[in-house]
């Protein structure tokens, strides 16, 4: 079964998800992914509106200090996360989570979390996964933390994991301005980081 595996973070830049689908070391990364179980790369790939805000959490993850993304748990008429859906295979979606869980072992009922439109599967970070509707066919799925926007500390991401993301946008044909703008805009970033402290950042990663 195909499934899209719709991403808003880092992995919206294309080489460093597909670490996670074949294994070992992403750019910027300092350490090797695992990889799947089924190598197949992904059939196809392109940009999604998801109608969920985005915001940076956490004090310190792989990318050493500072937040990393999420979505929030309300739906938003107001907000949206630009993200990058990749076309894979249900056992390799479920691979990712785990991958994205530090490597903890989850079960997903795909058909619950379609009825329901998220379902919580455990206590770690990325531990809901949401259902965004249907593209071809194929149901569309991403993940977050369950926790809501009013009880979150937002903190700044790292230097280096914002500039994938950065690139992941570009990508996906952003221009530069339309990427600091939107960047710009996100909680954990709005309330500390200036517009040209945010140029500043993603010039000093691109040198």
């Amino acid at each position: 079964m195909d499934i899209w595996y719709a991403s808003y973070g880092s992995n919206m830049m294309k080489d460093r998800f597909l670490a996670y689908i074949v294994g070992g070391f992403a750019p910027k990364s300092s350490s090797p992914e695992k990889g799947c179980r089924d190598l197949t790369l992904p059939k196809e790939d392109e940009i999604i509106s998801i109608p969920y805000p985005l915001y940076f959490a956490k004090e310190r993850s792989k990318w050493g200090d500072g937040g990393v993304a999420f979505i929030g748990t309300a739906k938003s008429n107001e907000e949206y996360t630009i993200g990058r859906m990749y076309l894979i295979k249900k056992e390799q979606f479920f691979d990712v989570v785990s991958q994205e869980n530090n490597g903890l072992e989850v079960t997903i009922d795909l058909n619950e979390v379609e009825e329901k439109g998220f379902v919580d599967i455990h206590s770690g970070w990325y531990n809901r996964i949401i259902f965004l509707g249907r593209k071809n066919g194929a149901p569309i799925f991403t993940f977050s933390n369950s926790n809501s926007l009013n009880t979150i500390d937002f903190y700044k991401p790292s230097t280096s994991y914002l500039s994938v993301i950065a690139e992941g946008l570009r990508e996906l044909g952003l221009s530069k301005e339309e990427i600091i703008n939107y960047l710009l805009h996100t909680r954990g970033i709005k309330e500390v980081v200036s517009k040209p402290r945010l140029i500043e950042m993603l010039e000093e990663e691109s040198k």
